[in-house]
């Protein structure tokens, strides 16, 4: 739990940076939602744990997370908070490192007793240049339509 919706960002980028799973799961409510940046939709906060500290020990090992611009748009006993991360470091499953990262994450904080928890996440890859994506039988590509 954290004491203000915006603390957010910060506070999950602490709990990446540390590659500690119980602890980016205490930022989440217990019946929480998570969607990744591919789609998977984690419901709880034990399936967020889970899914984090297997990034952690795989995918995410010497990772840096760094937090960009953050929004915050509050509604009451309901906040969304939007953050640009920036990552580098992660690794192909060879253990190869991979390129940097852009992504936008958006968490729906709600106010509990003694503070607030995220109750929604939901982490976008940022592909610069591109308005949308186009399907093929090879998978999705980004794509500008206003270069054509």
């Amino acid at each position: 739990m954290i004491a203000h919706p915006e603390d957010m960002p910060a506070a999950f980028r602490a709990a990446w940076m540390a590659r500690d799973a119980s602890m980016l799961g205490s930022l989440f409510a217990e019946d929480a939602d998570f969607v990744n940046v591919v789609g998977l939709w984690w419901q709880k906060r034990e399936q967020i744990e889970k899914a984090h500290a297997y990034g952690f020990g795989r995918i995410f090992t010497d990772s840096i997370l760094r937090v960009g611009r953050t929004r915050l748009r509050r509604m009451g006993d309901v906040a969304v908070v939007h953050a640009r991360f920036t990552l580098h470091g992660q690794r192909d499953p060879d253990g190869e490192p991979l390129g940097v990262r852009r992504t936008v994450m958006t968490f729906v904080m709600s106010r509990q007793d003694g503070g607030w928890l995220c109750v929604a996440a939901q982490n976008t890859d940022i592909h610069e240049g591109a308005e949308t994506m186009t399907a093929s039988p090879d998978g999705l590509t980004p794509r500008d339509y206003r270069k054509n």
